[in-house]
């Protein structure tokens, strides 16, 4: 494996942001919503339209809705102890979240209220962590963090298949869907990477170069490169599979960024949360230029920024913080209704 690390020369935008970042380096427009229900961890939101956004509050043991044109928040409790720690919304309204302390996928409808609980097959899996669909929602592929395994559900028949991961204690995390459909996931306890064969669920483990890297969100690019964000060092990386090339790049806000959610629009550029630095800042990366550029503070501070999700129609990022708040930052806003 070839492995490059860059570091920047100099550099010409220089503020609390850090250096490294190219010339014309510009903020985004962030706007934020309260949550009135304190200290319960509100996170993951999912815009499954412009105007209706899902998120998971971790702490409260709900789902809750935003109503992003009057600014409404619906609560919708779950069983005591749930933990919900990720969800995702169907092309069907239908929510799905990861019961992370029950060892279940959740399933809530809410055009009937109704709910449906998927128990993991083996009580050793027990904290689904993060979800996401494959290309046509017919299985949700997901993480088992503590239990060190991942999966896939097959959403009409819900059959649960468990792949346990080959290191011990490697703490899968972030997980996406390449463009040929293959699973890749980051195993945050570890200085690998994961690739899942979605026929036959074969497992293969990439090392990654440092052995002090602690990769914990991902992406993917349209030409295959998996992005990966270490939480451990400051760093962003990126894997080629085709060439087995590594290449990484220091975080501008130094080795205590702790780069921590992320999110790919559709120009390909890497959006990063360094949620090491008050106030937590989003950072832009453009994978052409291989600079960093732009940095924007997020209005409440953030505390920190776990997990965050593109919506395409609407060029926007919606992510939850630890301060109470969900957000929406416009990153492309030429694709704004």
């Amino acid at each position: 494996m070839q492995f490059t690390r860059i570091i920047a020369a100099g550099s010409v935008f220089l503020s609390i942001f850090g250096a490294g970042f190219s010339a014309g380096a510009e903020t985004v427009e962030i706007r934020e919503w309260k949550v009135p229900y304190e200290n319960t961890r509100p996170r993951d939101p999912f815009a499954e339209t412009s105007d209706s956004v899902w998120f998971a509050g971790q702490r409260g043991g709900y789902l809750g809705h935003l109503d992003v044109e009057t600014g409404t928040i619906v609560r919708v409790d779950l069983r005591e102890g749930s933990g919900p720690h990720n969800l995702i919304v169907g092309s069907d309204g239908v929510v799905w979240y990861a019961g992370n302390r029950h060892g279940l996928i959740g399933r809530y409808d809410p055009s009937t209220k109704e709910f449906e609980e998927i128990p993991m097959p083996d009580e050793a899996a027990r904290d689904p962590h993060t979800l996401i669909f494959d290309e046509n929602e017919e299985n949700i592929w997901f993480t088992v963090q503590g239990g060190n395994f991942m999966g896939r559900m097959n959403i009409e028949t819900r059959k649960v298949d468990l792949i346990p991961s080959k290191t011990e204690r490697s703490r899968p995390y972030g997980i996406k869907m390449a463009p040929d459909g293959s699973i890749w996931v980051v195993l945050f306890g570890t200085n690998k990477l994961a690739h899942i064969d979605p026929e036959s669920l074969a497992l293969t483990e990439i090392e990654l170069p440092r052995e002090e890297t602690r990769p914990r969100r991902m992406e993917i690019t349209e030409d295959g490169r998996i992005w990966y964000v270490d939480y451990a060092t400051g760093t962003l990386g990126a894997y080629d599979p085709k060439t087995e090339k590594t290449s990484e790049w220091p975080m501008p806000q130094g080795e205590n960024a702790r780069p921590y959610g992320t999110a790919s629009d559709a120009s390909g550029r890497i959006w990063i949360a360094a949620s090491g630095v008050s106030p937590n800042v989003l950072v832009a990366f453009d994978p052409e230029t291989e600079e960093f550029i732009s940095a924007t503070e997020v209005p409440s501070g953030g505390g920190t920024i776990r997990h965050m999700h593109y919506h395409e129609p609407t060029g926007a990022i919606w992510f939850g913080t630890d301060t109470n708040y969900i957000g929406r930052a416009i990153v492309e806003p030429e694709l704004q209704n």
